[in-house]
């Protein structure tokens, strides 16, 4: 395995003077190792607990997504996955416990108070969510014009958004001319304006065929990678555990988006795994540790039984 791991920062060698470290490098150096925003969770869940009549949803739910993360939630249909989203997103609230995004805690906002903090956020829903009525430009723009962006600014950043997903060249269809696959990476273009740097992904590939699925994981892998994007992939594929867990995107010296295994160059730390079982955490770690789990249901999930 490669020594140098993504998302780690190394602390320059200070620079000496007559065998003193100057106080100016000392500084740097510390300020390097101790970087207080990324040191702040982009997402927190403290001991969450959320109920539905007679069903208990979450139970005791506590986790943290760092900044650049990329936290993989694996489980069951009903475990509580996407409530996990809707909590993020204000959509509910929790009956106790506390919610943090960015160290700002969101649990008692109120509807208003939870649209600034969703301008931080992009959602990527499972069916691609969008206007039919609207054509690919005027679906990626809908948030632009209704902040009266001016429209050659709006046009600039559509295009930029829909190179990202590459559909550039679809600008001008109407969502019934468009595949599952491309409808989807509409709906991650226009969740994407503004460049959020959180974003939450709920079944993104559900329904898709496998190079349709994979080709969204490697959108998800690029806003990790090459944007320091942290995000929330809530899932029940193996396939999107297998990529999103062994594989990192890096540009080349052509100037190309491309994508390393693992270990070739370096070694992946900013992806994590966390299953859900009856609204509570039954696993917390790496991929590794969690196909080597003793745990007779994680087994059978990982089986796909």
């Amino acid at each position: 395995m490669a020594t140098t791991d993504l998302n780690v920062t190394q602390p320059a060698t200070p620079a000496t003077f007559d065998g003193q470290v100057s106080e100016n490098a000392a500084e740097s150096t510390f300020a390097e190792v101790d970087d207080r925003d990324r040191a702040i969770p982009a997402i927190e869940f403290r001991d969450v607990h959320l109920g539905f009549a007679d069903r208990q949803v979450l139970d005791g739910l506590s986790f943290k997504v760092m900044k650049g993360e990329t936290k993989i939630i694996l489980g069951g249909s009903g475990c509580g996955k996407s409530t996990t989203i809707k909590l993020v997103l204000g959509l509910l609230k929790p009956d106790s416990g506390q919610i943090l995004v960015d160290g700002e805690d969101i649990t008692n906002y109120t509807e208003q108070e939870m649209m600034r903090v969703r301008k931080k956020i992009g959602m990527i829903f499972q069916e691609g969510a969008l206007f039919d009525s609207l054509s690919v430009y005027d679906n990626v723009a809908f948030k632009l014009h209704e902040q009266g962006v001016p429209e050659d600014e709006v046009e600039q950043e559509v295009r930029r958004m829909l190179r990202f997903v590459n559909l550039e060249d679809a600008i001008d269809k109407m969502p019934i001319e468009l595949s599952g696959g491309m409808r989807r990476r509409v709906g991650i273009a226009r969740a994407l304006v503004g460049d959020p740097k959180i974003v939450m992904f709920d079944e993104p590939t559900a329904g898709l065929d496998p190079p349709t699925a994979r080709t969204i994981c490697e959108l998800a892998m690029k806003l990790r990678d090459l944007e320091d994007v942290s995000s929330i992939f809530v899932t029940h594929e193996m396939n999107n555990l297998e990529y999103l867990t062994s594989e990192y995107a890096v540009v080349n010296d052509a100037g190309e988006v491309v994508f390393e295994k693992e270990g070739e160059r370096l070694c992946l730390i900013n992806t994590k795994v966390l299953m859900m079982r009856d609204g509570q955490v039954i696993f917390s770690g790496t991929d590794e540790t969690l196909r080597n789990a003793d745990d007779k249901y994680i087994q059978r999930f990982l089986r796909g039984h």
